[in-house]
């Protein structure tokens, strides 16, 4: 079973930054097989990709929504995964989620719900006007 755990989230204004981050922990974790993806959910709204990373780390994917502003990243090393959030906006604010799931191919990333196995309990993130 693997464990995930995010952080990094808080309070922000209007076009500031903030760096979330997800360590991955388990017994029967192989992060360096293991492809990544963030997610997120405002009150109301279904939940919502937002950026995906392959384990090899040269494969990313965006929404249409983050792109330019989000970078994701990983250190395999470190056993976690990054989502750097620049320029943020008001309708940036929901809780983040990280989601986990073996791969057998570095380049893949996988962008929707059904395909990740392992999820954290989030982390909210709030921009202020």
């Amino acid at each position: 079973q693997v464990q995930l755990v995010e952080s990094g989230g808080g309070l922000v204004q209007a076009g500031g930054s903030l760096r979330l981050s997800c360590a991955a922990s388990g017994r029967t974790l192989a992060f360096s097989r293991y492809a990544m993806g963030w997610f997120r959910q405002a009150p109301g709204k279904e939940r919502e990709f937002v950026a995906a990373i392959g384990w090899s780390g040269g494969s990313t994917y965006y929404a249409d929504s983050v792109k330019g502003r989000f970078t994701i990243s990983r250190d395999n090393a470190k056993n976690t995964v990054y989502l750097q959030m620049n320029s943020l906006k008001p309708e940036d604010t929901a809780a983040y989620y990280c989601a986990g799931r073996t791969s057998y191919i570095g380049r893949s990333y996988y962008t929707n719900l059904s395909q990740y196995n392992d999820w954290g309990q989030g982390t909210q993130v709030t921009v202020s006007s």
